[in-house]
């Protein structure tokens, strides 16, 4: 099978993504969703306006994202405006919260655990999406890249609670909760759910890319992150979701930093590699992959 092609720049700046999306030669078409975390209140690694709004404004993009399931800032839908407005993302962009007034179910064909994902009624107003991930540890999935965000990022919060419990249709967080399916069924549960919103959009109509920076092992939906203990590596930019994911993970794996052990332990504990293995059985893209550098 052809390898991937995933493009990396050490310039995390507005120049360093604008190139990284050029480098991909392609054109996002029509209504266009950019794909974000606007961070949880009180939290300070999400990808701040001032990185991404040169890439934003070229593309006329919208940012886009779903309510959390969690409680916190974002679940509710006013502290979640207000969070995105603090964060400087209101007025200086268009937003849309997908799930402000609905939701709705596309199908999991051939899935590992679910047969349906949940998203947000607005996913129906973009014809193509820009997905721009903050790369950093994550406290149940081991890391948050593209596959993340693709699948806890698109789900409402319904959609979010049968993600997390492996298909178990379930409104009730408290139960979702303490009912936890087996680490892998959650992981194979993301994949599933990418595969959906994967197959909504096609894959012509999605692009990706990963800022690896502020390297957390918390996640942006974490209000109080614990500070990194590596540095900053890099923009990683592909037309496949997969392998992307790979690379920032190689790129961690790999890397020189002492301080990386920290993240690498969250990653390996959590068998984090494990959605991005799923993706692949999917048919979601490839994990081997050329890394082409444009520095």
């Amino acid at each position: 099978m052809e390898k991937a092609k995933v493009y990396f720049t050490k310039d995390i700046s507005p120049k360093g993504l604008v190139k990284a999306y050029r480098a991909l030669g392609v054109e996002l078409k029509g209504r266009i969703g950019v794909k974000i975390s606007t961070g949880e209140m009180g939290g300070h690694n999400y990808l701040k306006p001032e990185l991404i709004g040169k890439l934003v404004d070229r593309i006329e993009g919208t940012i886009v994202e779903c309510c959390t399931a969690y409680g916190g800032s974002r679940q509710e839908k006013q502290k979640h405006w207000d969070t995105i407005e603090a964060h400087g993302f209101k007025p200086r962009f268009n937003v849309d919260i997908l799930d402000e007034f609905g939701e709705f179910d596309i199908p999991v064909y051939h899935g590992k655990h679910l047969t349906f994902d949940r998203i947000g009624e607005h996913c129906k107003c973009y014809d193509s999406m820009l997905v721009l991930s903050h790369f950093k540890g994550h406290m149940m999935g081991g890391f948050g890249g593209t596959l993340k965000n693709v699948s806890i990022g698109f789900a409402s919060t319904s959609g979010k609670l049968n993600i997390h419990s492996a298909r178990a249709e379930c409104k009730d967080q408290e139960w979702v909760w303490s009912h936890l399916p087996k680490q892998d069924d959650f992981l194979e549960s993301m994949a599933d759910a990418c595969k959906a919103v994967m197959a909504y959009y096609g894959s012509r109509n999605m692009v990706y890319i990963n800022v690896a920076n502020r390297l957390s092992v918390d996640c942006d939906c974490d209000s109080n992150p614990e500070e990194p203990k590596m540095g900053d590596i890099g923009i990683f930019a592909s037309t496949d979701p997969v392998a992307i994911d790979q690379a920032c993970y190689d790129a961690v794996m790999n890397s020189d930093d002492p301080g990386k052990g920290a993240l690498i332990e969250r990653m390996q504990s959590r068998h984090a590699i494990h959605t991005v293995e799923t993706a692949e059985e999917h048919g979601l893209g490839v994990r081997e992959y050329e890394l082409i550098c444009l520095d």
